[in-house]
């Protein structure tokens, strides 16, 4: 098996606008910047995409060495500054307790005028993921969007829409399904695949506008609902890094 990498992204916060860069860096704890922070409401449960589709039109710009944060909405001038720690808080993050500390300055003014909700934004102890150890990193093969979009009957699917770190090209629909457990280089990170991503209504919305408009799910119930896998209606994979290492576009994908 050999492919490459056909893009690399990491969302700095959690539920807004994929970052799209040329390179990420993966450590230990999964790609340096990710998920730093994440949305709460005035009760400390998370609030990400899929209840408030109209985040993902913020696109978040994160300087991980010089800890500022950028936040380009649709409308106005950009919202900056350095990112500063106010008081620790309990947060419910789907269901478990986590604790994390307030980021003062302007963010969360701004996306609370947005949405119409009294959001707060905060940063964890650790990588605001939803699935495997802190901080793994997902990948995805082009083909499998692919054949997603014929199945929809659609000429492409924006793979954004599956917020994944690494796409790529070059490998057969969903090969990444067999990468389970085996040692993948990437670049010049090595991974193991632990599981398959399971997805859910954020997939449905339009990465650009956040309003619902192809019905992802039931396209992969009826192909790949059948399937024994970890997680239902599966796409992509989460994988651990075992060697860190940066990972570029156009870099090689082989199996070790």
């Amino acid at each position: 098996m050999a492919g490459t990498v056909a893009w690399t992204a990491v969302a700095p916060v959690k539920g807004l606008a994929l970052e799209l860069r040329d390179a990420i860096e993966l450590g230990e704890g999964g790609p340096v910047g990710d998920r730093r922070f994440y949305l709460v409401d005035e009760s400390g449960r998370l609030v990400n995409a899929k209840g408030a589709g109209v985040l993902q039109q913020v696109r978040p710009v994160y300087d991980h060495a010089a800890r500022t944060l950028v936040l380009h909405l649709r409308e106005g001038r950009p919202v900056e500054g350095p990112v500063e720690l106010g008081p620790e808080i309990d947060t419910d993050f789907w269901g478990e307790a986590k604790r994390a500390r307030l980021v003062t300055g302007p963010w969360s003014d701004a996306l609370s005028d947005l949405t119409g909700r009294n959001l707060r934004l905060v940063e964890g102890e650790q990588p605001a993921v939803d699935r495997g150890r802190s901080g793994a990193a997902t990948l995805v093969s082009t083909a499998a969007l692919a054949a997603l979009a014929e199945v929809l009957g659609v000429e492409g699917v924006d793979g954004r829409r599956f917020r994944m770190h690494v796409g790529v090209d070059g490998v057969d629909a969903h090969a990444e399904d067999s990468w389970l457990g085996r040692r993948v280089r990437v670049g010049e990170a090595l991974l193991i695949p632990q599981g398959n991503v399971g997805r859910c209504a954020v997939t449905t919305q339009n990465p650009d506008s956040g309003r619902p408009d192809l019905d992802t799910l039931k396209a992969l119930a009826s192909y790949r609902g059948d399937l024994d896998t970890t997680e239902p209606l599966p796409f992509g994979v989460y994988a651990s890094v075992a060697e860190p290492g940066v990972v570029r576009v156009g870099d090689p994908v082989t199996l070790v």
